[in-house]
């Protein structure tokens, strides 16, 4: 069954914009049909028009308001939209402030065309994609963050499949990583979601952050 994703391109560089916009364009399943070159610009239009994305990939160095002061502003105007920060950034507070905001996904602009697009596939999936050394920074926040945290009662397993879900694993990923069952995870990820109220894999991953919980 092919899917078909809509995206959006919040970016200030017209061409690094409009060469992410053609790549794109290229594949059979992902259409990139509206560009803005500040945050300001795309709030108002996605407003006005009631646009509904499913994928917004979002520079952090915007002018005016920037990529991660826009991302709640964003979520409110459209919560169902998966959003991607794709920048030149990786320092510890970017990437911190980033996925705390609720971004689904965070890249690097090195990466190639096609791993762009595979990344959005991977977040339309239910992934969370990251470079690696994006992940190993994540990871490592964690263990430097020495402060006890509430704990919310997660066993073992499923601290291991929530510091998973943080490395940007999807659950078939995890399963296999882990040499568990897809229901089985399934069952786990169910119950972490239970225990930190929330309902979905970016609020898991914003809450064991700023909450410290590995």
């Amino acid at each position: 069954m092919n899917i078909h994703i809509d995206v959006i391109v919040i970016e200030d560089n017209e061409l690094f914009r409009d060469s992410l916009k053609e790549a794109i364009n290229k594949s059979s399943d992902i259409n990139c049909k509206y560009t803005f070159s500040s945050g300001e610009a795309a709030l108002d239009f996605i407003a006005k028009e009631e646009l509904v994305p499913d994928i917004i990939l979002l520079d952090i160095g915007l002018p005016g308001m920037n990529g991660i002061e826009l991302i709640p502003e964003l979520r409110k105007l459209s919560p169902t939209s998966k959003i991607i920060i794709i920048t030149v950034h990786d320092d510890d507070e970017n990437v911190f402030n980033a996925i705390c905001a609720g971004a689904s996904g965070y890249l690097l602009k090195d990466l190639s065309s096609e791993k762009i697009l595979a990344s959005i596939i991977e977040v339309m999936n239910g992934g969370a994609p990251m470079n690696s050394h994006i992940a190993k920074k994540v990871l490592n926040m964690f263990r430097d963050q020495n402060v006890k945290s509430n704990g919310y009662s997660l066993s073992e397993r499923e601290k291991e499949i929530l510091s998973l879900l943080v490395e940007g694993l999807s659950k078939k990923q995890i399963a296999e990583k882990i040499f568990l069952s897809h229901h089985t995870v399934d069952s786990h990820l169910r119950n972490i979601y239970a225990k930190l109220e929330v309902h979905s894999r970016s609020s898991a991953i914003s809450k064991a952050i700023k909450e410290k919980l590995l």
